[in-house]
């Protein structure tokens, strides 16, 4: 692996992406989101995590983040992922109403149990101002390049909204 998708800088701000296995788009539904969202913030009042801005897609997530002094990323991302595979395994096999169950978990499935996450993360570093409009712009413009609303701040799993003026569904650190 090469240099540019390790966490090399525990001070570091970071843009971090990671998909579900395949690419799959288990993510559809609101409540397999929420489970990120209410992890996320789970993480961040718990352990270390600065969120700066994020997206969640059908398949994939998208970060810029950092850890608190005394908090590794690695660390905070390793246990994300860990309990939202679980989390989201578990909704999927309680949800009546999901019809893609029997299909979904297939995906998921290894001969160890279920695996939800693929297991890279893409770290990479933001060392200059324009990475980091770059990266932010990216995120937020996601949903819209994705066809699924007209203008990023309309897009409820994303920080463009705090970026426009209103409150989010987490508490983010805005980026001047």
């Amino acid at each position: 692996m090469s240099r540019k998708y390790k966490f090399y800088n525990p001070e570091g701000v970071y843009f971090v992406s990671f998909a579900v296995q395949s690419w799959v788009d288990a993510l559809t539904r609101s409540e397999y989101k929420d489970i990120l969202i209410e992890t996320l913030d789970f993480c961040q009042k718990n352990k270390g995590l600065e969120i700066f801005a994020w997206c969640i897609m059908t398949n994939h997530v998208h970060l810029i983040i950092r850890s608190k002094e005394g908090f590794l990323l690695p660390d905070i991302l390793r246990d994300f992922k860990k309990y939202t595979s679980r989390a989201i395994i578990k909704a999927i096999k309680d949800n009546p109403v999901e019809s893609r169950q029997e299909w979904l978990l297939k995906q998921f499935e290894t001969k160890e149990g279920y695996r939800f996450w693929r297991g890279d993360n893409k770290p990479i570093e933001l060392w200059s101002n324009a990475v980091i409009d770059q990266k932010l712009n990216y995120i937020h413009q996601n949903p819209v390049e994705e066809g699924l609303v007209f203008k990023a701040e309309d897009y409820r799993y994303s920080s463009a909204c705090d970026y426009a003026g209103e409150n989010g569904m987490l508490d983010i650190l805005v980026i001047n």
